[in-house]
């Protein structure tokens, strides 16, 4: 049904590639935040890391409070690489913040592949939004640091705060505009940042869409043991990479973790192996905790998960009334609105698959009729 569905949608959002103008950029920020300091030296080989991430799984313990040793501010000047697009008519008035999640760079948003045919950039900018996808602190172009004590989520929340600030503030090099609003769009780990983004500053926000989300943490387990993580420099292209960060370790586990069965070609399976990214043993430690707790934002709220969803489903999001993406609604009391939509057969990896019209246009409808209002 999916199929049908994902090939009905697809006669109207036919990528309009032409249509955009669109600049790579290099922000310089300074940010803090106060990490977790671990009693914990980055893995040397493959055998320390799954040695790794069978004790982060196992039942009964936790890892990152047996870890823990204390806490410190991390402050710093980093870089951050960004992609921005605006429509070919010129800037929308509202801006999409796009954050993606592990294993992934800011590409996922718009995903070369097979002519660009997978973007969610050309759809946003098809309805008149602008998009600013980013490298998050640590992956790809942007900077690096320690993959322990300083890549985790609270310096990476404190960046996508920095950034949203200078977006609105217009001081973010060849970014003169004065957008109405800006919105936040996530996928999986960068669906928790955007999570913590409003809980720390709800005023920040216009709007969030998290995909590939839900509050239930019960299945992050399956997403660490499917990944088959290994030191993401023994694979040659993200051979720069310090010991401690972890990518995976076949085409195989990015199937496992993002591409529900039949809804992909394997030649975009090939592809997002090929570009994949790291992520650091720091992110992995607290990679639930800017999500763990009552968020106070007011603005309008989007859950878009997959229904075949591993880490935050456990491969079905339908097995309970209401769905486990909709439980999320307890934790955003004071949201002007909530929904939440279940992806029929779809996987993780909601924009590489073929039922991405179906995400697209949820995503954008929910935009179009609570914040970006004609």
């Amino acid at each position: 049904m999916a199929r049908i569905t994902a090939t009905a949608l697809l006669a109207g959002l036919v990528a309009t590639a032409a249509a955009r103008q669109c600049q790579n950029l290099t922000i310089p920020i300074n940010t803090s935040a106060r990490n977790g300091v671990f009693n914990y030296a980055a893995p040397e080989t493959n055998i320390d890391v799954t040695d790794f991430i069978l004790n982060l799984v196992q039942p009964g313990h936790n890892l990152t409070a047996e870890l823990l040793h204390d806490y410190a501010t991390i402050s710093g000047n980093y870089k951050i690489a960004a992609t921005y697009c605006e429509p070919d008519a010129g800037p929308g008035n509202t801006l999409q913040v796009l954050t993606h999640g592990i294993g992934f760079d800011r590409s996922y948003w718009d995903f070369p592949a097979n002519n660009y045919n997978y973007s969610y950039v050309n759809q946003a900018l098809d309805r008149g939004y602008s998009t600013f996808a980013y490298d998050r602190l640590g992956i790809g172009e942007s900077s690096h640091g320690d993959p322990v004590n300083e890549i985790q989520s609270w310096l990476e929340v404190s960046a996508l705060k920095t950034l949203t600030t200078m977006l609105r503030e217009t001081t973010v090099p060849d970014i003169s505009t004065k957008f109405s609003k800006i919105v936040h769009v996530g996928h999986s780990f960068g669906s928790i940042q955007s999570y913590g983004l409003v809980a720390q500053d709800p005023a920040i926000s216009d709007g969030i869409v998290l995909t590939g989300f839900s509050q239930n943490s019960t299945f992050v387990p399956l997403f660490a043991l499917g990944g088959n993580f290994i030191q993401a420099n023994k694979v040659a292209a993200l051979s720069d990479y310090p010991n401690g960060y972890l990518a995976a370790g076949d085409e195989s586990a990015v199937q496992t973790n993002f591409l529900a069965p039949g809804d992909f070609d394997p030649a975009i399976l090939e592809a997002a192996y090929k570009t994949g990214q790291p992520v650091t043993v720091g992110e992995l430690l607290t990679i639930t905790g800017p999500a763990s707790v009552l968020n106070p934002f007011q603005g309008p709220v989007l859950v878009v998960t997959g229904d075949r969803d591993i880490p935050f489903c456990g491969g079905n999001c339908t097995v309970s009334e209401p769905s486990i993406p909709a439980m999320a609604k307890q934790f955003f009391p004071k949201a002007s609105c909530f929904e939440a939509f279940d992806v029929p057969e779809s996987g993780h990896g909601l924009n590489l698959e073929y039922t991405w019209p179906t995400t697209y246009k949820t995503i954008l409808d929910f935009l179009d009729k609570n914040v970006n209002m004609k």
